[in-house]
């Protein structure tokens, strides 16, 4: 999935630029939008059985009604909240997310006006032409989960002859035997001779007799103590060969594709690849 924010000042005319985004980015995949709010707004009304069940400690209320679905959740981190809707809109699919909002969000952002935020890749977005304004969102990093990545290996067309799909996680760990608590990992890599490396091992892979589709995916940037950093997924016709696939994958991908990591603990910071 490809995510994009949209960032201004209130007024400065975001929402018509993403009316103006969304139509286009419908005619190349599926398309979810996310609206970061300053204030709290309210959808289970006070007696009405959804407040109720918020009330009773559900950690997260949907409601279903025949038109269509609604959830809604008490959030300590406003942040940590819209990286867990991202990964959910991976989850379930969609091709891309435009986010009204987000200005201290990494993900890369389509200014309108003064926007006073990092990462800006656009500025004056509502001058844009339409096909400039997709050609952002295209040529944002990929947002994958494990969760969306299973579900791309199981639409291949040779999912019906498959009897296996085999998955490797790889995360940060925070407690290492010797070293002080890892408190995060930060990931750079060479993104074009990166990613054609990841291209060719996948190649060669799926090369293989019962091997029908293999995902590799790699975080870049910060990636926080105990969260997700790297995932294989593979699709084969038997259990053997989706084992071998994915334990081959994530070695070539550990020794031949240039990531870089730094490890940052407690105690300070070091490049992994020079440290003794």
């Amino acid at each position: 999935m490809k995510a994009v924010c949209v960032v201004g000042s209130s007024d400065s005319g975001k929402t018509t630029l993403v009316e103006r985004l969304v139509p286009a980015l419908n005619g190349r995949g599926e398309t979810a939008t996310v609206k970061s709010i300053h204030h709290d707004v309210r959808v289970d009304e006070e007696g009405k059985d959804t407040y109720r069940h918020s009330k009773a400690g559900a950690g997260r209320v949907v409601g279903v009604t025949p038109e269509r679905r609604f959830s809604f959740s008490d959030v300590e981190d406003k942040l940590d909240a819209l990286a867990e809707t991202l990964d959910d809109l991976a989850d379930d699919g969609y091709d891309y997310a435009v986010v009204e909002g987000g200005r201290d969000t990494t993900l890369p952002k389509i200014g309108v006006g003064e926007t006073g935020a990092r990462n800006v890749v656009m500025n004056d977005g509502d001058e844009a032409e339409t096909q400039e304004l997709v050609d952002v969102v295209e040529n944002a990093p990929r947002h994958e989960t494990l969760g969306s990545l299973v579900r791309r290996v199981e639409e291949s067309v040779d999912s019906p002859r498959a009897g296996a799909v085999a998955t490797f996680t790889g995360r940060v760990r925070e407690e290492n035997l010797e070293d002080a608590r890892t408190t995060r990992l930060e990931y750079e890599k060479y993104d074009d001779v990166a990613d054609d490396r990841m291209d060719a091992i996948r190649d060669d892979i799926e090369s293989r007799e019962g091997v029908y589709e293999v995902e590799m995916y790699h975080e870049t940037g910060v990636v926080r103590a105990e969260e997700d950093a790297v995932h294989v997924v593979v699709l084969a016709g038997h259990r053997a060969e989706a084992f071998s696939a994915v334990e081959d994958a994530i070695n070539r991908l550990k020794g031949e594709v240039p990531i870089f990591k730094k490890e940052v603990t407690e105690d300070g910071e070091f490049w992994v690849h020079d440290r003794p």
